[in-house]
Parts: C-alpha cells; sequence; structure tokens
C-alpha cells in the first residue's frame, strides 16, 4: 500500500523506523527517522484530501505504483476547475493547435467591476505547453498581495486535459485534490483519468493547478531544523520532558518556516487562493466557475462561493469542510471521525472467523488496545533494522482506513504483530512523505484559523475531550495542536457561516463513514449554504464521487453536464 498523499513524493523505505541499536550517533539518527516518519505520516493523514480509494482503484487498474500515487484524490483534512454555468457557454472548441495552447479571458468572463489594479491579472493570457502525453501545463501570474497589487507578483503552475467530446465541450472544470498541501498539476499529470467519470472528462477541460505555496508554485520553504543531542519528539508525549521536545519542536519548526520562506508566508491563505481561483476562471474564458473540489478542496470552493457568490456556476464539493469550526474543534471532529471508520473495521473484520483479533467485537477493541500498549513499551521488529513503536502503528491504521479496499492488508498487519512480527505494517509504508508537504500544509492551515491551542496547559485540558472522542486516535490529533501556537504570522481567517445568497444550487456530498471529513461536516456545510444540496454516500472511506458507486456518479454526473443537481436529502447505499 502507498500511503502517500496527492501531490506528495517520498523518499526513503521501511528504515525510516530504525531501532536504537549500534553507536550513540547511529541511535540519535535512528530516533530521528522514526520521528520524521511519524511526522510525515501525521501530516499526510490530516491533511484533508488523501485519495487513498483512488489510489487503490488506480493499483487494480494497474496503474504504475508512483503514477497512481502522486495526484490520485481523495485525506487526511481535505481542487477546482472553472466550469460554464450553462451547456455550451465559455470558450468555443478549439479546431487549430494555435487556438488550443493560448488562454485568454472573454468580455463575458472578465468582471466589469475588476479593479484597476488586478485587471493586468484578469486579462492576461496563458500559453499552453505539452507536458505529457495528453496533458498541457502553463501558468498563472497573480498578485502577492490582493490588498496591493503593485506589491509583486508571483507564478502558479497549472495543467489541463482537454475536453476528449471537443464539439460538445461545455468548458473547463476546475478541480482540486485536497489538502492544504497537495499538488493539483501532479494530480492532472498523474492520473487524470481518476479525477472524474469519462462522462465529464468528455465534456469539460479538467483543469487544476498547484495552490499557492505549493508544489510549483512559489512554495513554503522552511530551512532545516537541527535537533540537538539525543532529543527525540514524541507524537503523544506523557513525560514534561516529551512535552518540551514537543513545544520546542513547534517553535523551531516555525522559526525555520518563517526564516526559509520570509514574507511570502504571510500570503498563503486559502482566501488568497480562492481569490486566485477567479482569476483563472477569468483567463480561462468561463462566465462562471464550475468546480469539483474534494476534502480541504471544499473549504475553496465555499471560500469562492462567499467571495463571488455572483460567478458560481456548478460547484461539487466532496467530503466537505464545514467552515463554522475553529481548530480544536476541526482536529477533535477527525478524531472521532477516524474513530468511528475504525470501529467500522473491526465491525467487519469480527464478522469472519478468520479475523487475527476474534469474532467478539468488544473484545476485539481490547486486544487492539493490548497490542498498541505493549507497542508502546517494545517495539516490534519490522523487517531490516527497523521498529514498529505504538505512534507508527497509529498513523499506519489511519492511514489504511481512508478506504475499504486497504482493509484486508490492515488486518493482516495486525495479525502478523499480534503474532510478533512488524514487517507487514512497515510494508504498508513504503517511506516518509516528503517534506514539502508537511510544510504547505501547516503554512496554509496555520493563516486559515487561530491556533488551536496557544500553550501545552491549554493543550493538555483539552486533552480529556479529544481521549473521549477517541480511545486510539484522540491524543496524536490532539497534540497537533501545538504546531500553529507560535507561528510566525498572524491568522488571516476565522470560524464563520457561510451562506454565499444568490447562488446556484452548490452540490455538496458527503460519506457517513468518511474519517478524515466526518459526515456531519458535510450536513453542516449544505445547511449554511442557501443553495445547499445534500447528497449522501452511505459507505466508508474519504470521498464519494468516481469512487465505484454507480448512484453517486449519475449524480454528480447529471449536475455537471446538465446543471440539474439531485433532490436534497438524496442517499445512495
Amino acid at each position: 500500500m502507498d500511503t502517500r498523499a496527492p501531490g506528495h513524493d517520498r523518499t526513503g523505505g521501511p528504515a525510516d523506523t530504525a531501532p536504537l541499536r549500534g553507536t550513540p550517533r547511529a541511535r540519535r539518527a535512528a530516533r530521528r527517522r522514526a520521528a520524521g516518519l511519524r511526522r510525515a505520516l501525521y501530516r499526510a493523514v490530516i491533511a484533508a484530501g488523501a485519495p487513498f480509494a483512488r489510489l487503490d482503484r488506480a493499483r487494480q487498474a494497474g496503474i504504475p505504483g508512483e503514477r497512481a500515487a502522486v495526484g490520485v484524490r481523495g485525506t487526511a483534512l481535505l481542487s477546482a476547475v472553472p466550469l460554464a454555468l450553462v451547456a455550451g457557454a465559455g470558450l468555443p472548441a478549439a479546431d487549430d493547435k494555435a487556438a488550443a495552447a493560448v488562454s485568454q479571458g472573454t468580455p463575458a468572463s472578465i468582471p466589469a467591476a475588476v479593479p484597476e489594479g488586478l485587471r493586468p491579472y484578469y486579462t492576461q493570457r496563458i500559453e499552453w505547453q505539452t507536458c505529457g502525453a495528453v496533458v498541457q501545463c502553463g501558468e498563472l501570474e497573480v498578485p502577492l498581495d490582493y490588498t496591493d497589487p503593485s506589491a509583486g507578483a508571483i507564478r502558479l503552475s497549472l495543467a489541463r486535459v482537454r475536453a476528449t467530446d471537443p464539439a460538445d465541450r461545455i468548458g473547463s472544470l476546475l478541480y482540486n485534490p485536497g489538502g492544504p498541501g497537495a499538488s493539483g498539476v501532479e494530480a492532472v499529470k498523474s492520473a487524470s483519468e481518476m479525477l472524474a467519470t469519462p462522462e465529464v472528462a468528455a465534456r469539460y477541460d479538467l483543469v487544476s493547478f498547484d495552490p499557492r505555496g505549493v508544489g510549483e508554485s512559489a512554495p513554503v520553504r522552511c530551512a532545516p531544523v537541527r535537533t540537538a543531542g539525543d532529543a527525540t519528539v514524541d507524537i503523544t508525549p506523557d513525560t514534561p520532558a516529551e512535552v518540551d521536545g514537543a513545544v520546542r519542536s513547534a517553535r523551531e519548526n516555525a522559526a525555520a518556516c518563517g526564516s526559509g520562506t520570509g514574507p511570502r508566508l504571510g500570503h498563503v491563505s486559502s482566501l488568497e487562493t480562492a481569490r486566485d481561483m477567479d482569476v483563472l476562471r477569468a483567463v480561462l474564458g468561463d462566465p462562471r466557475l464550475n468546480y469539483l473540489g474534494v476534502s480541504y478542496g471544499t473549504y475553496l470552493g465555499t471560500l469562492y462561493a462567499d467571495l463571488f457568490p455572483d460567478r458560481v456556476g456548478r460547484l461539487t464539493l466532496d467530503a466537505a469542510v464545514d467552515p463554522r469550526l475553529d481548530a480544536l474543534e476541526r482536529l477533535r471532529g477527525q478524531a472521532a471521525g477516524f474513530q468511528r471508520a475504525l470501529d467500522a473495521f473491526l465491525a467487519d473484520c469480527t464478522e469472519r472467523p478468520e479475523c487475527p483479533l476474534g469474532t467478539d467485537r468488544a473484545k476485539a477493541a481490547k486486544r487492539l488496545t493490548a497490542l498498541l500498549a505493549r507497542l508502546d513499551r517494545a517495539p516490534l521488529p519490522a523487517g531490516g533494522a527497523g521498529l514498529l513503536d505504538r505512534d507508527t502503528t497509529v498513523v499506519i491504521m489511519a492511514e489504511s482506513l481512508y478506504s475499504k479496499v486497504s482493509w484486508p492488508a490492515l488486518e493482516s498487519a495486525l495479525g502478523a504483530a499480534l503474532a510478533g512480527n512488524g514487517t507487514e505494517f512497515a510494508e504498508l509504508v513504503e517511506g516518509a512523505s516528503d517534506n514539502a508537504f508537511g510544510q504547505s500544509f501547516q503554512a496554509i492551515s496555520c493563516l486559515d484559523l487561530p491556533p488551536a491551542v496557544t500553550s501545552p496547559e491549554q493543550l493538555q485540558a483539552a486533552l480529556p475531550s479529544f481521549r473521549q472522542a477517541s480511545p486510539v486516535f484522540g491524543e496524536w490529533f490532539a497534540w497537533s495542536a501545538l504546531s500553529c501556537a507560535e507561528w510566525p504570522v498572524a491568522a488571516v481567517g476565522t470560524p464563520r457561516t457561510i451562506t454565499a445568497p444568490g447562488t446556484p444550487p452548490i452540490l455538496v456530498l458527503g460519506t457517513t463513514r468518511d474519517p478524515a471529513t466526518p459526515y456531519a461536516w458535510a450536513e453542516a456545510l449544505a445547511g449554511q449554504l442557501e443553495s445547499g444540496v445534500l447528497l449522501t454516500r452511505d459507505g466508508d472511506g474519504h470521498s464519494g464521487y468516481n469512487v465505484g458507486d454507480p448512484c453517486v456518479d449519475r449524480a454528480v454526473d447529471r449536475y455537471l453536464i446538465e446543471g440539474l443537481p439531485p433532490l436534497d436529502g438524496t442517499r445512495c447505499a
């Protein structure tokens, strides 16, 4: 199983969980590798939008691992594509290569109310270049600071696949795979056929981008952090020394991102990315934005609808984020979501006599808890020089809950661990996630909402509620709240109710046992939006569109192609 989130490249391998053996220097290096693996996996999980369902479907379809892993959408906590509102609106189908290689706004796509300082951005041209068998790449200039367009510009990296039926092309469909921190460009380059059904791909140019601060779009850069001596970072600290280490690590990482990125660190918010999406919509020639956003991508779509309700076309928000929640509530909600998914996994396992945890659900949960406690005391051999400890096991379990297709591998790995061998767990993680994703994820998250806590004392006061939400995952999610406590740039976003009055119907899709974006969030978002329409997928895994449910796919396709949403409250079993 490949555990990278969309847009992740990873280095290393199972040896990243090396044991504390050999010389003192080797022991320190091994601890740093293990801690780095856990941190990277944590960031991958809570970056809602990781596409494990799509990842496994890609593997089943024979897509090579590297290609399947990068950019197939889903995570861990969360892309839009401009589409014309009316079938046939937008740019005409190109009949020659020259026309197909250029995008430029039209009088219908460039609002008259655009301020003079922003007009050059709305009237620019995109020069598309071939960058794959069916993929074109380009760049879009946007202002670094929308409040002061004269302060300079940054370039966003773009990718698109043209509609396969150009004669009936509707327009562009903007796509965001989640994150924050996931690369939309890599999603299109590596697995564009997994982003939408063939019916939608026939009618739309599938377009995505690396949001500001991500991938190839003026990325966040954090200077290396040197860990002194034998210090390690425990992601669930339970001693004063471990708590001090977690606080110190968060402080050093925040300072490293401030020094490595500089002034740009204050301009990677989702609010600014939503404004970038409007510039892209206009330059693509679409009078209204039609969009497919997954997980965190739903937050971008919601912000867009709030900022530009008169420019909303057909917005599909899959695995929705509730914008009313503060940072602590989001983390606690995710802890509960992963616990709910774990309970579903245990229920499925115990229905079969071969389940390694037994056939009694209550006893199975106790056996799992006992296994994790043993791993905390004495990690297991995990192949080669590797060891499997409790924290790494918890994170890998969480990643495996993104898709029901991953459950058999998780079940087998648990059986091996119960027998004293951690190798199968190590094989579920081929290596640590690229740190660039984690840096972008943290920078954007810390700008979008005020910090969940500002001190370890506040965090420890919240721990009981997290343990109640999830006995297995609660502490892990709780301690992650420290990451923004001393961020060098103040947050620009706040929790708020978004109603987006006056928009056409906005389709909100929720999956009942989604671990990373709980179903209650989809219900809440659909209820807030004045034109929200809730479509429910009764099932497991993260996200609901194009993951194998014909009922969901028919409803979403009809909405995107014909502009006809399902009845509010429609439920797909």
